[in-house]
């Protein structure tokens, strides 16, 4: 009965909340499947696998709202002329069914619900939410920027040849963006000049950064911006010179595995790795710095056990370490310790044994 009885007062409460989850989950739901199948089987276009990242950035973003569900609802109703504006232009985006403009449409709808039910208090608490909505919605950002890239392109190739000249690979011819090896042709595309990397490091770092709450820290995301794009232009010199020795060498299949297949991801992985590794030496550093305890955002205690602890979680038994011993050894310790050491007296023993010893001193006079 009182389950009843609450379940009227929330929807009347927040049957406009909830009405508009319903709208939303009508009109986006769908369109968030298109860009989840084509980040996943690679089936939209180049561009669209640029943001890729919002595989796990749009989650991440559901919930941070979701945890500032309680702070949304103390915030008092008010509203933005701007939001109303926002919404008609989402509306108008929506409508178009130009895939770009309808793309588009679900952050700007998402701003200006927010300014049209609480104002510009409700856009500042879920800004940082819209914002990785926003930096993972589709568009041809990457594609009107790609003429800015081909220095980047070049270098890459230019390192690349110099890595592959110096390990002695034979017949290697670098001409701008270029690199020849035995007459076979690979170009560094501007996807392949870590474009994409660049944007997922960056992404995944302000996921990181408002995890760890060192985004506060303006010191903190110069030096992690700085060491992402290293790390980023590190990593695609490193897969262009791999990917153009097995295409000059003649290995095809492990060309298309690095190029396009699980190869690719692995190296993407380890560049998120990477990543975060720059993070957790940020803030170490950080923390000597200020001559605190040293502490990171990383356990590597922890981690490095972690493959004991899941054979342990496999095979159904309990992880030893070299701290700790086996039960049989310690009760045979037990057990040594107990045979070898004489037996304290009892309290009650202990009066008659010094009575026997005051007879035996008074026998002795």
């Amino acid at each position: 009965m009182q389950s009843q009885q609450k379940l009227p007062a929330i929807l009347d409460r927040h049957w406009l909340n909830l009405a508009i989850a319903i709208l939303l989950l009508l009109l986006y739901l769908p369109l968030l499947f298109h860009w989840v199948d084509g980040w996943v089987n690679k089936s939209i276009s180049t561009e669209h696998e640029y943001f890729s990242h919002g595989l796990i950035g749009i989650p991440y973003a559901a919930a941070i709202a979701w945890s500032n569900r309680k702070r949304w609802q103390r915030l008092s109703d008010r509203s933005h002329p701007v939001g109303v504006a926002l919404l008609v232009i989402g509306a108008i985006f929506y409508i178009s069914g130009t895939i770009e403009l309808v793309n588009l449409s679900l952050p700007i709808v998402l701003a200006g619900i927010c300014l049209w039910l609480k104002g510009v208090p409700g856009l500042k608490l879920n800004a940082f939410s819209l914002g990785l909505i926003f930096f993972a919605t589709p568009n041809s950002i990457p594609y009107l920027i790609t003429p800015f890239t081909i220095p980047l392109q070049a270098f890459i190739a230019g390192t690349a040849g110099f890595i592959l000249n110096a390990i002695n690979v034979p017949d290697i011819a670098v001409e701008g963006i270029y690199i020849t090896v035995q007459d076979k042709l690979i170009e560094v595309a501007p996807y392949c000049a870590g474009l994409k990397m660049l944007f997922t490091s960056l992404y995944v770092g302000a996921m990181l950064l408002h995890w760890t709450g060192l985004w506060r820290s303006r010191k903190k995301i110069v030096f992690f911006a700085i060491g992402a794009i290293v790390i980023s232009i590190s990593v695609n010199i490193f897969r262009n010179t791999l990917l153009t020795y097995l295409h000059g060498m003649g290995f095809p299949g492990l060309f298309e595995w690095t190029h396009a297949g699980l190869g690719g991801d692995l190296i993407s992985l380890g560049m998120l790795a990477l990543v975060v590794v720059w993070l957790d030496i940020i803030e170490r550093f950080n923390s000597y710095y200020k001559k605190d305890k040293i502490i990171g955002i990383l356990d590597y205690g922890a981690i490095l056990d972690l493959p004991q602890d899941l054979l342990a979680l496999v095979t159904g038994g309990s992880r030893q370490t070299s701290r700790s011993q086996p039960p049989e050894e310690t009760a045979k310790e037990t057990e040594s310790i107990s045979e070898s050491e004489p037996a304290t007296p009892s309290a009650q023993e202990r009066p008659e044994t010094d009575e026997v010893d005051r007879r035996s001193d008074n026998s002795d006079e």
